[in-house]
C-alpha cells in the first residue's frame, strides 16, 4: 500500500465515530461495577438456567429408565444420567451460597 493511502485511513479512523464522545474514555457494557455484583449476576444466571436443564436431565433419566426392560446397562444409564444431575444442580447451588458465604466475611454489601 502506498504510504498515503495508509496515513489517510490511519487518519480516518482516528477520528472516532460521529456522535461518539472521544478522548479515550470507556463505557461500561455491563450492568454491574464491581467484579462482586458480576460473580453474583452471573452465579444467579447459572441457578436459573440450570434448574430446567436438570428437571430435563432426569426426565430423561426417568425415561432411560422406563425402557431399560431389565438391561442392566440402560438402568445404570439411567441412575447415572439422573444422580450426575442433582449433583451438578447441587454444585451450583453450593456456589451460589459459598459465594455468598465468602461475601459476608470479606464484608462485601
Amino acid at each position: 500500500m502506498p504510504k498515503t493511502l495508509i496515513n489517510f485511513i490511519s487518519a480516518v479512523y482516528a477520528q472516532g465515530q460521529p456522535g461518539q464522545p472521544t478522548g479515550g474514555a470507556l463505557e461500561n457494557p455491563l450492568k454491574y461495577d464491581t467484579i462482586p455484583e458480576l460473580i453474583n449476576g452471573i452465579l444467579g444466571y447459572l441457578v436459573v438456567i440450570a434448574a430446567p436443564i436438570c428437571a430435563l436431565l432426569i426426565l430423561i433419566g426417568g425415561f432411560q429408565l422406563m425402557t431399560a426392560a431389565g438391561n442392566v446397562e440402560k438402568v445404570a444409564t439411567g441412575r447415572k444420567t439422573i444422580i450426575y444431575a442433582a449433583v451438578g444442580y447441587a454444585i451450583i447451588l453450593i456456589s451460589y451460597g459459598l459465594s455468598a458465604v465468602i461475601k459476608d466475611i470479606l464484608g462485601v454489601q
